[in-house]
């Protein structure tokens, strides 16, 4: 299977189940688009007709050199991946490498979009106490098997507001990972209101990654980014972030924006990030239920799908400029990346990752928490709900009829457990918007590659 595109002033092919991408001429890629319909007389008429400036010669050349792609499985290779889905989840049964750990369901902000209810998550404002997160990394490092490198994320709500018991963790699980031979690496995801120095400090030591929330301009974060007063919170918390990523030199941290309905255009909105002095950069689209005013419309859309290219363009742009930067979402590594299983097996939701509330209940990650069908134990017991977390077992990109079929299946490896479910009612569903959505995103992506691999080349 082959997908075809043209981009950046780029004829694009990608070999879906070789992972090959080819930047070729316009004689290639109609050459290509024709090859497996058509017999080798009928491709080389019909190109010859629509290009009457190459030779017949230079037609039946580009031919034999399709042919030769083909034939070294770098075109048109078979899908042969199929029955090794599930392997991956079979060898690592009862094997978790990650928990993201619901320090606070409490928030000093009150977002109108936010998914988990204001951080309550649907329940009661709670903080979990060092008992339960204690207990957590015990539950992790047993359940952890032969896995050295073991990731914790401190989330909330906002997890600066049980800032103390973050770090009574951080030194638990550093006084206790060399005599069970374990590593863990933390990440911290705030909103930026309880930054001071302290949480700085602790940061640069010990946090392997930050993820902070703005949306971009001004008037767009205040919107929906406000305190209980109904204030916006981007004049208080900029002058923090941009001291925490100074600090930090600009690396290992990521800036979080949600796009609505309010901001389809959020090319601008990464303009003011970069403006500010930001490169580590990520938009998301969000997350809510349908008539809700945040909600994308089908008219948004087709604005997000042209700011997806023209974000690539500024990328290339700046790139030309010595000042790049990081888009989260374009991040692909064409010579390399996750190996077959890891793309074929999907989301770990529910089997290596698991959210764990105030209350120690496990989840299959933070956007079930508080539905109360998908509790699969707690740090205590272990995991009791097996049939739930079965399902989750089974999700594959094979397990959803519509991705068979699909250019992106091996990039998004089946998309999220979560959206498909709150979207469809399962979690071997597909959000169709999510899928269009990623679909532009990588071609962008691989056209940034493409470029930048030419401009290395040339």
């Amino acid at each position: 299977m082959i997908h075809q595109y043209q981009l950046g002033g780029c004829n694009i092919v990608l070999d879906v189940c070789s992972g090959s991408v080819h930047a070729v001429d316009e004689v290639a890629y109609d050459v290509i688009g024709l090859f497996e319909d058509h017999s080798r007389e009928e491709v080389i008429d019909a190109v010859a007709s629509k290009h009457p400036e190459a030779t017949r010669a230079d037609i039946e050349e580009c031919y034999a050199q399709v042919e030769a792609l083909r034939d070294e499985g770098r075109l048109f290779a078979p899908d042969t991946y199929e029955p090794m889905a599930g392997r991956l989840k079979e060898k690592t049964s009862g094997v978790v490498k990650a928990l993201c750990l619901h320090v606070a369901h409490t928030c000093n902000l009150n977002c109108a979009y936010c998914f988990a209810s204001q951080g309550k998550y649907h329940g009661e404002r709670a903080v979990m106490s060092f008992e339960v997160g204690r207990q957590a990394l015990d539950f992790l490092i047993a359940h952890s098997g032969t896995r050295r490198n073991l990731e914790v994320d401190f989330f909330g709500g906002e997890p600066l507001m049980n800032f103390d018991v973050v770090k009574q963790l951080v030194a638990y699980a550093r006084s206790i990972e060399k005599a069970h031979g374990k590593n863990f690496r933390f990440t911290l995801t705030t909103n930026g209101l309880l930054i001071d120095d302290d949480v700085i400090d602790f940061a640069n030591r010990e946090m392997s990654n930050v993820v902070l929330s703005l949306d971009g301009r001004k008037e767009v974060h205040d919107r929906y980014r406000v305190d209980y007063a109904g204030n916006g919170s981007w004049e208080r918390i900029v002058p923090k972030f941009q001291k925490l990523v100074a600090a930090r030199g600009g690396k290992n941290y990521y800036m979080r924006g949600t796009f609505t309905h309010q901001n389809p255009d959020f090319l601008a909105d990464i303009r003011q990030m970069l403006d500010l002095g930001f490169t580590e950069l990520s938009m998301e689209p969000v997350v809510c239920a349908p008539g809700d005013p945040a909600e994308l419309t089908p008219e948004d859309i087709k604005i997000v799908m042209q700011q997806y290219e023209e974000l690539a363009q500024l990328m290339l742009q700046r790139d030309r400029e010595g000042r790049p930067f990081t888009f989260y979402h374009y991040m692909i590594d064409l010579t390399g990346g996750p190996c077959i299983y890891k793309r074929i097996s999907g989301c770990g939701s529910g089997t290596e990752y698991m959210a764990v509330t105030p209350w120690g209940d496990l989840y299959p990650c933070h956007q079930f928490v508080g539905e109360e069908k998908f509790r699969l134990g707690d740090v205590w017991h272990g995991v009791d709900n097996k049939k739930t977390q079965d399902e989750f077992a089974a999700c594959n990109v094979y397990a959803r009829p519509e991705c068979r079929d699909c250019w992106a299946r091996l990039y998004c490896s089946g998309g999220c457990a979560a959206n498909a479910y709150h979207a469809t009612g399962s979690v071997r569903g597909t959000y169709k918007t999510g899928c269009e959505l990623f679909k532009k995103r990588m071609e962008c992506a691989i056209m940034v590659q493409v470029v930048r691999a030419l401009g290395e080349n040339a």
